[in-house]
């Protein structure tokens, strides 16, 4: 039950119980009850290739006690270098099973990234596969960092037996040769998986460090536990109340080193049952190839993703509508991103929020009711939603006002890794009627409405100071996002030696469009005020996106500061 003075409660799906009991636990045993129920059932299909939940058991199993063999204990970091596949799953779960703790790596980083979150994380012992791209990065590394022991995983031991006969003479220049002293996956995994597992206290022993950055500084490393990501997992699930259990098929392509995929595909999907269908990398072909080909049931994915969909050029000759349910995260999704998606799929797409410091799900509009245009939708089973004035940082602002996003639940993060100023920054304990007392500062500006839907408006530090008037770049994109010769489009503050700040849209156009920056002015003169109407204009064939395919603002600021 949900208790009916709360703001939301009026709104919130009779199929989705706000007060469930969210049990907290070691995180390895959402694996462990899926094995024992599902032991049957397809777990991973990589490329072709079927793992059954009985056989990853099994493996990660093996290499838990490979990974004890090595030296790995309790409280040890092991690094995740990987893209999506087999070895990612096998050794996250064999890392968990021993107490250690997980850090994902972006497989992107570039050295001097992954040299800093290295020594940062003191990680002993990484995992990645028998890439150049990633192996030689390592390597370079090695001496420089804290790190002991790279662990390779070689990519024919994980594709289907026709690929991996033709990868070696095909993809030759993709396959690394190995230094001494790098041990090879399939050698971890060569015991009878008879390891010593580890007394885990869910509540505090940290499950991954999972680094989180800003538009500034280095990245930090969000403490996330077991009991974090195990209850955030549940809470997921029972946003999508009509599911077939051990029958559901999650389309994994977004990266699993990215908290929310690593929460909403995977361990939901476990939760569930399912099988990943399991994608190395987003490549617009292939995704559309393969819903029509594997006919996933779940496609969580951000923004980016469902428009290059849309725009697909010969989307006419595959069959979508296998998709039921697409929760989208990351971003904002524009209105006639889901309007255009759906109407292709038949799909519900619900547009959701979240932070790498909640593990990451924090609300979502519901799948079975009101979808409000712009708005994160109502808090998830048992998390509390917050706004705190911008003034005083304490009180609590009603309905319609604008402040401070605030979030309590039990997936808010113990803390951030050696950073206790930067903890102390963002985690206060606060005087609550009902609910978790310890309080978490987003850095995001919205509101809440009548109904208890929450609309984020913008980042505090993302706000454009022009003239002294605070411009908030989220919603001057969704006016240019009306355009119909729009595609995709970011908003930055640029300085300006009048203002301070100006405004600078950065757009990339549909194919075959042509548009001016008068155009765009003259379009968008009855829906922004002058002082947000942008004062520069710069068209691009493509905009940088972050691995997980996210519009960059960053990358665009960072670019910015280059010409200045």
């Amino acid at each position: 039950m949900i208790p009916p003075h709360l703001p939301w409660a009026k709104a919130y799906p009779a199929s989705v119980d706000w007060g469930a009991e969210l049990v907290g636990r070691p995180l390895y045993a959402l694996l462990d009850d899926a094995v024992r129920d599902y032991p049957k059932r397809p777990f991973l299909d990589f490329l072709g290739k079927i793992y059954t939940y009985r056989e990853v058991g099994k493996l990660v199993a093996r290499a838990a006690r490979g990974f004890q063999d090595l030296g790995v204990g309790k409280g040890d970091r092991v690094g995740l270098f990987l893209p999506n596949s087999p070895f990612y799953v096998i050794a996250y779960f064999a890392a968990l099973k021993i107490g250690a703790t997980v850090v994902n790596f972006n497989p992107l980083y570039a050295e001097d990234e992954v040299k800093h979150q290295i020594n940062d994380a003191e990680v002993s012992v990484m995992v990645t596969l028998d890439m150049p791209l990633l192996y030689d990065k390592l390597v370079k590394v090695c001496g420089a960092t804290c790190l002991k022991r790279i662990v390779v995983g070689r990519m024919t031991d994980i594709l289907p037996t026709l690929l991996a006969l033709v990868y070696p003479a095909v993809k030759f220049r993709d396959v690394a040769s190995l230094a001494p002293g790098s041990v090879l996956f399939s050698d971890l995994l060569d015991n009878d998986g008879d390891y010593a597992p580890a007394p885990i206290d869910p509540f505090n022993d940290v499950a991954v460090l999972q680094y989180t950055g800003g538009t500034t500084g280095l990245p930090k490393g969000a403490m996330l536990t077991h009991a974090n990501l195990a209850v955030n997992a549940m809470q997921s699930r029972l946003l999508v109340p009509r599911v077939a259990f051990g029958q559901e098929r999650m389309l994994g392509v977004l990266p699993f080193f990215h908290v929310f995929a690593m929460t909403v595909v995977m361990n939901v999907a476990i939760l569930m049952g399912g099988v990943i269908i399991l994608l190395p990398r987003f490549d617009l072909s292939q995704v559309v190839k393969t819903i029509h080909k594997k006919r996933p049931t779940i496609f969580p994915a951000v923004p980016t993703i469902y428009t290059a969909i849309n725009h697909y050029k010969d989307l006419k000759e595959y069959d979508l509508s296998s998709i039921r349910y697409c929760i989208s995260g990351g971003a904002p999704l524009p209105v006639e991103v889901k309007r255009d998606f759906e109407a292709l799929t038949g799909c519900v797409l619900v547009e959701g929020y979240g932070l790498s410091e909640t593990s990451p799900v924090v609300s979502c509009n519901p799948v079975d009711g009101v979808n409000k245009a712009g708005s994160i939708g109502l808090p998830v089973p048992g998390t509390y939603i917050d706004i705190v004035s911008l003034d005083d940082n304490t009180t609590l602002l009603p309905p319609g006002e604008r402040g401070e996003v605030c979030l309590r639940g039990p997936q808010v993060m113990k803390g951030y890794w050696k950073q206790p100023q930067e903890t102390a920054g963002v985690l206060r304990t606060v005087a609550a009627a009902e609910g978790p007392s310890v309080q978490l500062r987003t850095g995001d500006v919205g509101y809440m409405d009548e109904d208890g839907y929450t609309f984020i408006v913008d980042r505090i530090k993302d706000m454009i100071t022009a003239g002294g008037f605070k411009v908030y770049p989220r919603h001057v994109e969704e006016a240019i996002y009306l355009h119909p010769s729009v595609e995709e489009c970011v908003v930055v503050g640029v300085p300006d030696e009048y203002r301070g700040q100006t405004v600078k849209a950065f757009i990339k156009l549909r194919a075959g469009q042509v548009l001016t920056r008068e155009e765009l002015v003259a379009f968008l003169r009855d829906k922004l005020s002058p002082i947000e109407m942008p004062k520069q204009v710069a068209f691009r064939d493509n905009l940088p996106k972050t691995a997980i395919g996210k519009l960059s603002r960053k990358m665009l600021l960072e670019e910015e500061a280059r010409k200045a």
